[in-house]
């Protein structure tokens, strides 16, 4: 019988374990005998220190997946306080490194709240987030709250060693850069940026300078890749007190970043980025000798916004067309005017403008132009001045404008009218020019229509929209009467929140309760000029185009959403897909509708349409409705155009308003605009695809 084991293999398994045995012995021997001393030498030699690791804030796109504020990478410098505590003069290290980076063009971080040049003073416009540092580190250091500008810099020489030779500017330097250096440590936020987003010639001349001391991280920073969209898109900024109380509980540091307007604050919940923690080994000489991830960066979400590009563009540019060559063409006639005495012929000049587009199938807004405006990406160099300007640049027309909506309401009226009974499509009232209804004399109030002394004639509802008939409007209204016209104004979304994320104006629809909370009597003459979109009713571009969109929807009115989707950072998992929520529905027959859609298409498209010039042999079928809304004696009247398209079909709803355009037929050209680039693009064969993103 065969051994289980033979010999030779028995011999062979001895020799491997011998000689591994033998490899084992020499290598521990080597780690610990020949090389221990050295390895342990650089044990001693090492640092470790915990650092964060930015993350990337979530991309904006618009609809289309086009970029329109990513990230770049950038350098900043941080302050290597074991490195800089070492040196002999840690102070005149500090002089250097901040000459160094003002010689370059490029600006340090000091938000000590004290001036910057003596007699020494607490700034005035102190942050919240600079009161609650200082706050905490005066506590800290057991100092009383009433310390003043001038003690807390007289402890400052004291306690950070600055030297008496120093000048009072130089120790303001040094004091400001310990301060923040010591204030982190203090509260326990994130690492001192020293300088953000330094130039490579800087770090080069660091280092050949050899001045030790800080060092160079990347990190991300804000990159606009559209200089349209400003007043929709928003800044990030620091956090302020407030702010904090909010984010805290979520995790931010108390100097992260934060979205401070538009989209940016709208979607932080989005776009938010976590960054990382890691633990990094260096030698004493700076050399990188290990880096440990305790957690990882999160970068944030990409947020795809309802906007067109494209269609934003093209609604800016048409209002700044529009807007400055006939300012132009006003300043010359203007001064004619003047030269031959004719005062009742000058005009004002136009101060702004807006455009909104609205899809009609969901309410997304597809556009939300506003003039003037401005370029995020110089915003804080011009801030100042942009603040101070007199026609508000940082005003958003489209979602905070407040105008009166002039014969742009009239379709309310109308299907109020029908609904509740007043009138039928079909019934005819003769306009008779003046409304003398409540004139007992000759000096009563007795309001006209826009044509008196001539006539409309009879008119029916369909007529009197596409003629703009007041005398027609007064009547019905006046049967209507308020509380009834108020109610399906705000059903149509006038006065009342349209659902939109960013910050928005409410306006308010003349009503009796209105007049009342402020004291005043409502009259029937407020009545009569409520139905005709005057009195004290305000709105703004995006309800005057979203009421349109009901009106094209026959009743149904969707809440506007600026966010269309959301996706992780890498393009690969869906976060959040909006569906259209229908916000409210004003019921009606039909047929009333169907009456006020054609009086409006009568406007665009039938002979004495006050839009027929610019729609009457348009490619698309248009359904309009122009307005002038009065200002007061002397003062150019605002001008107000809405649209819709196709007429069979409706998908896109446009509002402008021109302030000071003087008339709603003489805006039309730029809805058109807007219509032509919606329409080609339509038709454009070119389907945008986001990089990395799930193919549906």
């Amino acid at each position: 019988m065969d051994k289980i084991i033979k010999p030779a293999r028995l011999y062979i398994i001895i020799l491997i374990i011998a000689v591994l045995t033998a490899i084992f012995v020499v290598t521990l021997y080597s780690l610990q005998i020949v090389e221990g001393a050295a390895y342990y030498a650089q044990s001693q030699d090492s640092i470790s220190t915990t650092v964060s690791v930015p993350a990337a804030r979530g991309d904006i796109l618009d609809r289309y997946g086009r970029p329109l504020v990513s990230n770049k990478v950038v350098n900043d410098l941080t302050i290597d306080a074991q490195s800089l505590f070492e040196q002999a003069d840690p102070n005149a290290v500090i002089l250097k490194l901040t000459k160094a980076v003002t010689d370059s063009g490029a600006e340090y971080t000091d938000t000590l709240p004290i001036t910057k040049e003596a007699p020494f003073e607490y700034v005035d416009n102190m942050t919240d987030t600079q009161r609650t540092l200082l706050s905490a580190y005066l506590k800290s250091q057991k100092l009383p709250d009433s310390t003043s500008a001038v003690e807390l810099m007289a402890y400052f020489r004291k306690k950070f060693e600055i030297d008496s030779n120093y000048s009072s500017d130089d120790m303001r330097t040094i004091a400001g850069v310990r301060y923040e250096i010591k204030v982190r440590y203090v509260t326990q936020t994130a690492d001192y940026i020293f300088a953000r987003d330094v130039s490579i010639d800087l770090i080069t001349k660091l280092m050949e300078q050899n001045i030790p001391g800080f060092n160079v991280v990347n990190s991300y920073e804000r990159e606009y890749d559209t200089s349209y969209a400003a007043h929709l898109l928003g800044g990030v900024g620091l956090m302020d007190a407030d702010e904090y109380k909010t984010f805290k509980e979520k995790g931010y540091l108390m100097n992260a970043e934060v979205g401070k307007s538009g989209a940016e604050s709208a979607f932080e919940q989005y776009l938010h980025a976590s960054d990382g923690q890691a633990v990094v080994t260096k030698t004493r000489g700076g050399t990188i000798i290990n880096t440990r991830y305790t957690k990882s960066p999160e970068p944030g979400d990409q947020v795809e916004l309802t906007i067109d590009l494209g269609l934003q563009e093209t609604a800016e540019n048409a209002l700044a067309s529009f807007i400055t060559s006939n300012n132009a063409t006003r300043e010359s006639q203007n001064a004619a005017y003047k030269a031959m005495g004719d005062t009742k012929d000058v005009k004002d000049l136009i101060t702004g403008g807006a455009i909104v587009a609205v899809n009609v199938k969901t309410g997304e807004p597809l556009c939300l132009a506003s003039y003037p405006t401005y370029d995020l990406a110089t915003y804080s160099q011009n801030a100042e001045e942009l603040n101070k300007a007199k026609n508000s640049p940082l005003v958003n027309r489209a979602l905070a404008g407040l105008y009166a909506p002039g014969s742009t309401f009239k379709p309310v009226t109308a299907i109020a009218s029908l609904a509740e009974g007043i009138i039928t499509p079909g019934a005819t009232i003769y306009d008779k020019g003046k409304f003398t209804k409540y004139a007992k004399s000759e000096s009563d109030y007795a309001p006209e229509c826009w044509i008196y002394p001539g006539s409309h004639g009879y008119v029916n509802t369909t007529k009197a929209i596409e003629v703009s008939c007041n005398y027609y409007f007064y009547t019905v209204g006046d049967q209507l009467g308020i509380d009834k016209l108020s109610d399906y104004a705000k059903r149509f979304g006038l006065g009342e929140h349209t659902g939109i994320e960013l910050s928005e104006s409410v306006g308010q629809m003349a009503s009796r309760a209105e007049k009342e909370a402020k004291g005043e009597n409502w009259m029937v003459g407020d009545t009569l000029q409520a139905a005709i979109g005057q009195s004290d009713s305000l709105f703004t571009p995006l309800q005057i185009a979203n009421y349109l969109a009901t009106v094209a929807n026959n009743g149904t009115r969707y809440k506007a959403s600026m966010l269309k989707s959301v996706r992780s950072y890498d393009g690969t998992k869906d976060v959040f897909d909006r569906t259209p929520e229908v916000a409210a529905t004003v019921s009606a027959d039909q047929s009333y509708y169907d009456a006020v859609h054609q009086g409006l298409y009568n406007v665009a498209n039938a002979t004495d349409g006050t839009a027929y010039k610019v729609f009457g042999n348009y490619g698309v079928k248009v359904a309009a409705k122009t307005g002038t809304a009065q200002l007061g004696e002397g003062i150019t009247n605002n001008a107000i155009f809405m649209c819709y398209a196709p007429y069979d079909d409706p998908e896109i709803a446009i509002s402008v308003v021109i302030e000071k355009g003087n008339a709603g037929s003489s805006i039309a050209t730029v809805a058109r605009q807007v219509l032509d680039y919606y329409f080609s693009f339509k038709n454009n064969s070119t389907v945008y695809e986001n990089e990395n993103a799930l193919l549906k």
